[in-house]
């Protein structure tokens, strides 16, 4: 028996790929890096719209000397977990800032954001409680909640009125419920309607967790993300969210203002069982914090390059989904035609993304474009007019409003 013979499905779908792409869209090496917007792959220098490097701080000065001296200073890794040896003091110098940075008591950073919400989701549902997760949530949403042996319960995307109805279906079954969405959903870059999901919380007695990982930086006064924007980060139970999008670096983290947070700390085995972050990740991340904080009309760049990006794509004639926001992504209808459209873009000097089912919502093929606040106005309108010529080039209708 081999047993790899499981995986013949995905080996035959991705020879199928490969047989229609002249490149690999899971596969692209960036061989060098300009600057936020602009890289060398297959030798040539392109436009990078695939990053989602939405502030353009991967880059920052401040970042890369914080970086530097931490590396002096502390070595260049920690070797341990949180809870052995791989507690610095800037790991809690971070989490002092996020804290503060949401007006939380409490903060655990964690080593990925793939962790850090498949460590709060597995640990705060028990076997005996209920999970009830927006259908497009994450997978390592999907992948807490397996591991949580909880009662996991779907509902129709950004659908308050589903969720609703499906709560009050237990009536009065004992179990705690938690409830778990996110601000901005990663494939078509649309946008919760978290006001009408916080009433339904309110209404049945649940706790809500929020994943802000690409809103965080984008949305709200100060950048906290959509539950900022909408005034309602008070009735928020649990905020989890990513380093490698706006901050640049990697790394997770979850809010909260329950006074037994640090309770988590001792059961949380994503958080336990891994090395911790190393100093110069850390060091570069608070770092790119303060700029966030500072600097908030990157948040308004980065708004005015989407809706840029956004109304022209729609002016062409491309379909779009519902929102603007730091994700935008054109729909196409089959896999040829968006792996042509996808390898077309790619050689007129653009790096985009291909999401392909069954990872895409309705199961249609996506190209993702991320938007930065680095992107100049010039970058925005030459994406736009590859996208115009590679639609001509391999017979993409347009469709006029």
């Amino acid at each position: 028996m081999d047993i790899f013979t499981k995986f013949q499905p995905l080996h035959n779908a991705f020879e199928q790929l490969m047989s229609i792409s002249k490149h690999n869209p899971f596969g692209t090496t960036i061989e060098k890096m300009i600057s936020p917007t602009i890289g060398v792959i297959n030798g040539r220098q392109t436009l990078l719209f695939g990053t989602n490097n939405y502030l353009g701080l991967s880059q920052s000065d401040a970042a890369r000397h914080a970086a530097a001296e931490a590396a002096m200073q502390y070595g260049v890794g920690t070797t341990g977990s949180r809870i052995a040896n791989g507690t610095y003091s800037l790991h809690q110098e971070l989490e002092q800032d996020l804290a503060k940075f949401f007006n939380r008591r409490s903060c655990m950073v964690f080593s990925t954001g793939y962790q850090a919400t498949l460590g709060m989701v597995s640990t705060l549902a028990g076997k005996d409680d209920y999970l009830f997760l927006d259908a497009d949530c994450h997978a390592s949403i999907y992948d807490g909640s397996r591991m949580s042996q909880a009662q996991i319960i779907r509902f129709r995307h950004n659908d308050a009125d589903d969720l609703r109805k499906r709560l009050r279906r237990l009536g009065d079954i004992p179990g705690n419920k938690l409830i778990v969405v996110e601000g901005v959903y990663s494939m078509f870059g649309d946008i919760i309607p978290l006001k009408e999901f916080v009433e339904v919380k309110k209404e049945e007695n649940a706790c809500l967790m929020i994943d802000e990982a690409h809103s965080f930086g984008i949305f709200g006064e100060h950048g906290r993300g959509i539950a900022e924007r909408d005034q309602v980060e008070a009735d928020i139970d649990f905020t989890v969210g990513t380093f490698s999008k706006s901050l640049g670096t990697v790394g997770g983290y979850c809010v909260s203002d329950h006074p037994q947070m640090d309770l988590l700390r001792l059961c949380t085995r994503p958080y336990m069982f891994t090395a911790s972050l190393p100093p110069e990740v850390i060091a570069a991340t608070k770092a790119n914090l303060e700029i966030i904080k500072n600097h908030p009309e990157l948040i308004h760049k980065l708004m005015d390059n989407a809706s840029r990006f956004y109304h022209a794509l729609q002016n062409a004639g491309f379909l779009t989904g519902p929102d603007i926001s730091s994700v935008i992504s054109v729909i196409l209808e089959d896999l040829p035609q968006a792996s042509q459209f996808w390898n077309r873009v790619l050689e007129l000097g653009a790096y985009i993304n291909l999401s392909l089912p069954p990872a895409t919502p309705d199961n249609r093929p996506l190209l993702r474009a991320s938007i930065a606040a680095a992107h100049t106005t010039e970058q925005i309108d030459q994406l736009v007019q590859i996208y115009i010529q590679a639609a001509q080039d391999v017979g993409v209708a347009l469709k006029i409003q």
